[in-house]
């Protein structure tokens, strides 16, 4: 049976124009095309605004577009694309990856065969420095009794399966499970404001649609440079409090009271490598004698105090525009 869905893809870009242009050619070449692809710039990036040009005088088997952005960062280049999306499926992924020719093809059958699916996300397989970084896990998507997440959407293996949150690279949504709900601003963060995949996830999550991880449903992966202090081979303090910051306020958003309480305590005194606690800052400190450990523990904390403060003073329109949300939703 011909699908009648029609998919949006949304890719935000900037200032990576070979990137921007090996993900145009991968959706080139799949087996079922888009129906557009919008890409989304801030006007003075003319380079990428070039890279366009060129890639719209070929033989493309979608309409492709150009959304402009007067604000900087992912949240509001991604908030403006669905506004611009008029697709009944809205698939995200970034400019620095390359879907793979089935991806299309997979999403629609997903989507056209349950209803009740709102979210689908699959494998970004990551290829950093030319190698890919293989391995094979079952637990993805996932936030545990502590508070902790679990991502590992780069080695999911096994069969379709709900989770709780998909990554940004490789994320699909149903425009009717999305409706009015936009990305947080609240998010901190000079460029791809950190968590905000994760925020929007649980958001659409919490509305009572079905979200599933395929692993089938794959892009490849080439993580590029971030022109911004949240460099993935380098952060700044300042960066890592945004991390901090961003982590607390979304799990305060979307865990209830006693939870959010156990999280608030496992990230201060265990943490993880990269948002370390007292423990694993012990353990560096012990490790490599180098007392910029404390620094960076201090920023992390710096930036869950605020999250705190600001959940707590600030009103509560955030959440009851999410209740909305969801009481529209189940009496559709």
């Amino acid at each position: 049976m011909t699908s009648t869905l029609t998919i949006s893809v949304l890719v935000p870009t900037y200032r990576r124009p070979a990137d921007l242009k090996r993900c145009l050619a991968a959706l080139r070449t799949q087996t079922r095309a888009a129906n557009e692809v919008l890409i989304v710039a801030r006007p003075e990036d003319d380079a990428t605004h070039r890279a366009i040009e060129t890639e719209m005088a070929k033989g493309n088997p979608f309409e492709l577009r150009v959304i402009e952005t007067g604000l900087g960062g992912q949240v509001a280049a991604l908030n403006r694309g669905l506004d611009a999306a008029r697709g009944d499926i809205v698939a995200i992924t970034d400019d620095d990856a390359a879907p793979r020719i089935d991806w299309l093809a997979r999403i629609d059958e997903a989507f056209s065969g349950d209803a009740s699916l709102g979210a689908l996300g699959g494998r970004d397989w990551v290829f950093e420095r030319g190698a890919l970084l293989d391995g094979e896990r079952t637990e993805v998507g996932q936030i545990r009794r502590s508070g902790k997440i679990i991502g590992n959407h780069h080695l999911g293996v096994g069969a379709p399966r709900e989770v709780w949150l998909l990554k940004g690279a490789n994320m699909i949504y149903r425009r009717a499970a999305v409706g009015q709900l936009r990305f947080d601003t609240r998010l901190r963060g000079k460029g791809a404001q950190p968590c905000n995949d994760l925020s929007f996830s649980l958001s659409v999550k919490r509305t009572g649609w079905k979200m599933v991880y395929d692993p089938r449903v794959a892009v490849d992966h080439f993580p590029a440079e971030r022109f911004d202090d949240n460099g993935r081979d380098a952060q700044t303090l300042g960066a890592l409090a945004d991390t901090a910051y961003n982590v607390h306020l979304v799990l305060r958003e979307h865990l209830g009271p006693i939870a959010r309480h156990v999280a608030w305590y496992w990230y201060a005194a265990i943490g993880t490598r990269a948002m370390p606690g007292f423990a694993h800052t012990v353990l560096a400190l012990a490790r490599t004698r180098n007392a910029a450990c404390w620094t960076r523990y201090r920023a992390m904390r710096r930036g869950a105090r605020d999250a705190r403060r600001d959940a707590q003073h600030e009103p509560a329109a955030y959440a009851l525009a999410m209740r909305s949300h969801s009481d529209g939703a189940k009496a559709a």
